[in-house]
């Protein structure tokens, strides 16, 4: 009867098995590392946040007192705001046929730089995206406020772009804070100032959306930016 093996070693298919093993072992580390590091050359990753927004510094809160503005904007006049942030851009067609005051003073303040460097302190997933305050915590605004109560029959629905306000205000006052509509129907009661309709840029606001969280406070994952807004006519 012939013997097997030599004692004290391995076989050959042994032998190929462990080395195998060693060698996906080896792939995965150094793929673990190259994702670390960002890629083969050692560059370090590119970060774009949350939601794929840039990455952005929360800012510091500030008081306004100005004065309301003089009515400058005309009924039916064609206006559009073009809304710049860190996670893209957006356009609102302002609706000064049915809120020209309201108009008015946004405009005021864009042209004032009011919005730029401000953040969206409110960001309720599905639901809004707020932003406009100075303070940063909801109880901010312009020094000033403006009434213009909504149409009994207005409706809140997917773009709708409105002035908020607490509860303890009257329908329709606004200062310079606004949020913007998700979903398709927000079911709110027609008390809220209406500025416009988000006519470009959709998809940016439903970024900023995806920063935010569920609950009503809608407290930021990320801070999210106003760079700029800037008024085009037409």
């Amino acid at each position: 009867m012939e013997s097997g093996s030599a004692s004290g070693g391995q076989s050959p298919d042994r032998r190929i098995v462990v080395l195998l093993v060693f060698l996906l072992l080896l792939g995965a580390v150094v793929a673990a590392i190259l994702i670390a590091r960002g890629g083969d050359d050692g560059s370090e990753p590119k970060s774009a946040g949350a939601a794929g927004c840039e990455k952005a510094e929360k800012p510091e809160p500030r008081e306004e007192k100005l004065s309301a503005p003089p009515q400058e904007v005309r009924r039916g006049e064609e206006l559009t705001a073009v809304v710049v942030t860190s996670c893209g851009e957006f356009s609102i067609a302002l609706d000064t046929g049915n809120s020209p005051k309201t108009v008015n003073s946004f405009v005021y303040l864009a042209g004032k730089g009011f919005y730029d460097g401000l953040h969206f302190h409110r960001i309720v997933t599905d639901f809004v995206v707020q932003g406009g305050d100075p303070k940063g915590n909801g109880e901010g605004g312009p020094g000033y406020f403006v009434d213009e109560p909504p149409p009994p029959n207005q409706a809140y629905t997917k773009g709708i772009v409105a002035m908020a306000k607490s509860a303890a205000d009257p329908p329709g006052r606004s200062g310079s804070q606004f949020f913007v509509v998700i979903p398709a129907d927000a079911g709110l009661s027609p008390a809220y100032a209406v500025l416009g309709r988000v006519s470009k840029g959709f998809a940016t606001v439903e970024r900023i959306g995806k920063a935010g969280t569920r609950s009503q406070e809608g407290i930021p994952k990320q801070t999210v930016l106003i760079d700029s807004v800037t008024i085009e006519n037409g």
